[in-house]
């Protein structure tokens, strides 16, 4: 909901970080994948109830994804390297439900499961919107540096990564964060396939 509007900002604190990376012959795709096998260790740092761990290797995560995107304006974007990033990201969405689940199954796994489900709802409409999108040469004026059409909605990024701090600073939590924010991305799944039911009628 709020990440067209924090954009600028995050280009700005980003890119000196990303001059530096580019002067020593970093590459984009270099910080993506680190980036992303950061977020997949916080796997099993929330299966064995290690929430501070966990954060920073949320946090580091996020960092490396806005990390490539600055690099990648620097030295120009590619076509795998918008792969990888949309990719890596929602796996690594589906991966912190999941280690909450592992950490404590009697409370956490039906919370975790309708999460992973609505993020299903929601990474689907956005991948189905984004590919027909571009069949017919549409972008998202409101995202005019990403790799591929952005359609926005209740639950963006911004929302998610807050959600998953959330649940590490207070993990007692989760299963009530959890099914509140599934509610809200299944709102937001349901707006998206009305969008793309009206942006893509037939002539």
């Amino acid at each position: 909901m709020i990440d067209a509007a924090l954009l600028p900002l995050q280009h700005r604190l980003l890119r000196p970080p990303a001059q530096v990376l580019v002067a020593r012959g970093i590459s984009a795709d270099q910080v993506t994948l680190a980036g992303f096998a950061l977020g997949a260790l916080a796997l099993p740092a929330l299966a064995f109830g290690a929430w501070g761990l966990a954060l920073v290797l949320i946090v580091a995560n996020r960092l490396a994804d806005g990390l490539d995107g600055a690099v990648a304006r620097l030295t120009g974007p590619t076509d795998r390297g918008a792969f990888l990033d949309i990719a890596f990201d929602f796996a690594f969405y589906a991966l912190v439900p999941l280690g909450f689940a592992l950490a404590d199954p009697g409370a956490n796994a039906l919370p975790a499961a309708l999460l992973i489900a609505s993020f299903i709802g929601t990474g689907s409409s956005f991948l189905a919107f984004a590919a027909i999108a571009a069949k017919r040469g549409e972008v998202a004026p409101a995202y005019p540096s990403k790799g591929i059409a952005y359609l926005g909605g209740l639950t963006e990024g911004a929302e998610t990564i807050a959600l998953f701090l959330a649940m590490c600073l207070v993990p007692t939590a989760f299963p009530l964060l959890a099914c509140l924010f599934a509610a809200a991305c299944t709102l937001t799944t349901v707006l998206r396939w009305w969008w793309g039911w009206r942006a893509f009628a037939p002539l």
